[in-house]
């Protein structure tokens, strides 16, 4: 039984991933716009970290579970959580760019 709600929460938790893998950092470079966006890295930050330390922690669990099923688990969560870190220091390098150039103070 706890197997299958720890499958459920992954399962419930792939459109969170799916929004934190396709989502841009920055929406105007995204459109070929340079122009700066303030609030586009943490929309994307907002999304992605829970999505990384629900994944990652499903492939933790599912690996020290030890069956070939919760190993493919395992390794099909590991997949989604490194699809999504790119984004995340994506989102993180915008965040600093904007601080350091000053255009996003509020």
């Amino acid at each position: 039984m706890r197997a299958f709600a720890s499958y459920l929460i992954l399962l419930l938790a792939l459109p969170l991933a799916a929004l934190a893998v396709v989502s841009p950092a920055n929406e105007y470079r995204a459109q070929g716009i340079a122009a700066p966006d303030c609030d586009g890295p943490l929309q994307v930050l907002i999304f992605a970290v829970p999505a990384v330390l629900i994944y990652g922690a499903g492939a933790l669990l599912a690996y020290r579970a030890g069956r070939r099923f919760h190993r493919l688990v395992s390794l099909l969560c590991l997949i989604v959580a490194l699809a999504i870190v790119p984004n995340i220091a994506e989102a993180v390098h915008e965040l600093y760019r904007n601080t350091a150039d000053g255009e996003c103070r509020g």
